[in-house]
């Protein structure tokens, strides 16, 4: 689609919207597997720290939060995992304890008991506190799909996130009010917003509405909205970052009282590679952050898929990415967190499909990664 100069690189993104929704790319299946495939790789690069200091040190020192997900079971059960979390993070994000399927074991009852657990541990070790999602079409208990109709779907997600965040006020820094909206994949509306239970049910100001009433319940929490495939120079990719914006702009257009942009950055080392594209991904976050608007990466981690097999090789690549990654977005002033999905490869939900995605190995072993986030950080520019 030609674009005249003298189109706003905003307004730029606007128009090509449409022609980007539904598109993606291809990947094979033997992309997916541990093989000895080629990859640009830099057998010279070094992942050289200074100091003792811990990753939140780190970023505090640039005025970032780095902080990271888990859950009560975990930090209960595994002294040493909760050793190095403490260590390390300045922000406990709450991994699935907050999610409705753990909340509300029936449509009239709700279970904090692991939440305020994780609330207090966070208290207790000096940690911001952080909820996710108060509004998702997934991890949803199984009486939910039975239950909810166009009568009673705005009460209960007003009920919810009233009762929710009432429950967490002054104990939480921030929510993710709305999770994963739009999948110009699989929408097939021109705004890129998915046909959850809340869209079909409550309509599309269900996100406006969702964003005003946790305001009103804790006026204190930073609300972000949350989402997905905001990373990388593909066209799937593409158009989801322009959706997002577009959504974000409507959002403070009608002051809706949202504070922060979530880019859960589940990064692919094979996709890094080639796909990656930093000036597009700056352009974003700038367009982004002239709205007013923090932005959290909320849910960093690297797969591993299709590296080689050789752990030290595999290791340093996945360094890389975080190093990469991080080095892009943190050029960019109101990012104001980064939170990895996981700290320990021991507990992370790509058990199945990876093998080394996180900052520590299974063993709690630092790895090149944890040397990558450290090095982001010192290079980052003050906030």
């Amino acid at each position: 689609m030609f674009i005249p100069k003298s189109l706003s690189r905003r307004r730029a993104i606007k128009m090509t919207l449409a022609s980007l929704v539904g598109m993606t790319t291809v990947t094979t299946k033997a992309a997916y597997q541990d093989k000895q495939i080629p990859l640009l790789f830099d057998s010279k690069r070094k992942f050289q720290v200074i100091g003792q200091a811990s990753l939140k040190q780190r970023a505090a020192a640039k005025g970032i939060i780095y902080g990271a997900a888990t859950g009560r079971d975990i930090l209960v059960s595994d002294a040493e995992f909760a050793d190095i979390f403490v260590k390390d993070c300045a922000m406990l994000v709450a991994e699935n304890d907050l999610k409705w399927l753990a909340l509300r074991p029936t449509p009239n009852t709700f279970d904090f008991s692991k939440g305020d657990w994780l609330a207090k541990f966070a208290s207790k070790h000096r940690m911001l506190f952080r909820g996710t999602p108060l509004v998702w079409d997934r991890a949803l208990p199984s009486w939910f799909k039975k239950t909810i109709n166009s009568e009673n779907a705005e009460r209960l997600l007003v009920e919810h996130i009233t009762r929710v965040t009432k429950h967490y006020a002054g104990k939480i820094y921030s929510w993710d009010v709305v999770n994963e909206a739009i999948d110009v994949k699989r929408s097939q509306r021109r705004d890129g917003l998915l046909l959850t239970p809340w869209l079909r049910f409550v309509g599309e100001d269900y996100i406006d509405l969702a964003f005003r009433t946790a305001a009103a319940a804790d006026p204190q929490a930073i609300l972000v909205y949350n989402d997905r495939w905001l990373d990388y120079d593909t066209p799937r990719d593409n158009a989801q970052r322009a959706a997002v914006l577009q959504l974000l702009e409507r959002l403070k257009s009608q002051k809706t009282p949202v504070h922060a942009l979530g880019i859960q950055a589940h990064l692919r080392a094979i996709d890094s590679q080639t796909r990656f594209h930093p000036s597009k991904l700056r352009n974003f976050l700038k367009d982004v952050a002239s709205l007013g608007l923090k932005i959290f990466i909320t849910e960093l981690d690297v797969k591993d898929q299709g590296l080689p097999l050789d752990i030290a090789q595999r290791d340093r690549i996945v360094a890389a990415v975080y190093e990469d990654y991080l080095s892009t977005v943190l050029d960019e002033k109101a990012v104001i967190a980064v939170l990895t999905w996981g700290l320990s490869d021991r507990y992370t939900w790509l058990f199945q499909l990876n093998k080394r995605p996180l900052l520590y190995d299974s063993n709690f072993h630092r790895k090149s990664a944890w040397n990558a986030v450290a090095r982001a950080f010192e290079q980052a520019p003050k906030r």
